[in-house]
């Protein structure tokens, strides 16, 4: 009995690591096809590869965390509604989704309806609805992103410890999108020269603490009975 369920968990670890594998082979033949047949050229590598690993990362994620079954039907929705404000607090922030009341953001008076925008893959194809008094972009890498993040937080809670709390890191992970809002008041105080800076590695530092978010939401220290 114990070696067919080792068997059985040995063919879910290689089914998994196929479809990983798959994905990779798939984020390098775009970025292969989109650099190739348009005029398109690299101007940062890091800024090729971030978004992939923003997807890569957010999917093996999911796959990865084991759901609790035996949670009570109100738990599941209790977690779910969690997780979908979360996901919508994340996106709000990243500037994905915003109510021009509200901020941030401002309203395209210029612009209405549905835009797609084809750019290099991971960040796009881009995908935005705007509107006189709302917008929505849908910018895959990050979309899969927080996507992954929410059903993270929505399995950590039912798992019914505290490890929710660490979730709170990725409301960090849309650092790069906040970043400007930032480095533009500490122009004031630093000089425009220092929030530059900052602003140039915003891209790298989000994706640092995106990843550093979903380790904590997988591996749960400290917080497992």
């Amino acid at each position: 009995m114990t070696a067919t369920l080792d068997r059985l968990a040995d063919l879910e670890l290689r089914h998994r690591h196929g479809w990983l594998l798959g994905l990779v082979a798939l984020e390098l033949l775009s970025a292969v096809a989109y650099f190739g047949l348009t005029s398109a050229q690299v101007t940062s590598v890091r800024y090729v590869v971030y978004p992939f690993v923003w997807i890569t990362v957010g999917v093996w994620a999911v796959t990865a965390v084991d759901v609790s079954a035996d949670a009570p039907r109100s738990h599941r929705v209790a977690a779910a509604v969690l997780a979908a404000a979360y996901f919508l607090v994340l996106a709000w922030l990243a500037g994905l989704v915003s109510v021009y009341s509200l901020g941030p953001g401002h309203s395209h008076s210029h612009l209405n309806g549905l835009q797609v925008a084809m750019v290099q893959p991971g960040w796009g194809p881009r995908v935005a609805y705007v509107t006189h008094v709302f917008h929505v972009y849908f910018v895959p890498y990050r979309a899969i992103g927080f996507l992954a993040l929410a059903y993270l937080v929505y399995a950590t809670v039912l798992d019914a410890t505290g490890a929710a709390l660490s979730g709170a890191l990725g409301l960090v992970a849309c650092v790069g999108c906040t970043f400007p809002i930032v480095a533009g008041l500490a122009a004031g105080v630093v000089g425009p020269g220092v929030a530059a800076a900052v602003t140039d590695y915003s891209v790298d530092l989000s994706t640092a603490v995106f990843l550093a978010a979903v380790a904590l939401l997988v591996v749960r220290p400290g917080f497992r009975t």
